[in-house]
């Protein structure tokens, strides 16, 4: 059970209520994940900020991107964030052979060269920053990897190893 109920969308703040109406916009719906953080508005405002900024702006495919949101959730033990992203990743036609291959061996999934090494690279990152060797940097930058993607692969692990820790400390509900 929630250790905070999620604020409602009826009535809320009106700075709450403008960024609720863009997340709702976006995804059809108000996630539990949002309408958690209301409870702090700049907080909520940062946080969708932020999500608008990683997932929805950039250079990495968008099936990159959740990947890693679904993969990183994963390694980190997140119910919530599997459940959202490998719903996000249906939603963009990922057939369930696919996600299998993605959760059970990437290696066998469609992605490129390029994909597969700034993926496993961002749950290296996640897992155990300070064992990234230099050799395996290099790997990643023979693989095609730009900063500007290094950089964006990373900040989606970082936007989702947050988010993975704030909703498990508070047991929000899946609503996805």
């Amino acid at each position: 059970m929630a250790r905070i109920i999620p604020a409602g969308t009826e009535s809320p703040a009106q700075e709450v209520e403008a960024v609720f109406r863009e997340i709702e916009d976006a995804f059809g719906m108000v996630p539990n994940l949002f309408r958690t953080y209301a409870h702090h508005p700049p907080l909520l405002r940062a946080n969708w900020n932020k999500v608008k900024a990683v997932m929805m702006e950039g250079s990495l495919d968008r099936k990159v991107k959740e990947t890693i949101a679904v993969l990183v959730s994963r390694d980190n033990g997140c119910s919530y964030c599997v459940a959202a992203h490998t719903s996000a990743l249906r939603a963009i036609g990922v057939t369930d052979e696919e996600l299998q291959a993605i959760e059970e061996n990437l290696d066998q999934a469609d992605f490129s060269a390029r994909e597969k090494a700034l993926i496993g690279f961002a749950r290296k990152a996640n897992r155990d920053p300070l064992r990234i060797s230099d050799d395996e940097f290099e790997a990643l930058r023979r693989a095609g990897a730009t900063d500007a993607e290094i950089v964006e692969a990373l900040g989606v692990m970082e936007l989702f190893t947050a988010f993975n820790k704030f909703l498990d400390s508070l047991d929000v509900e899946i609503d996805f």
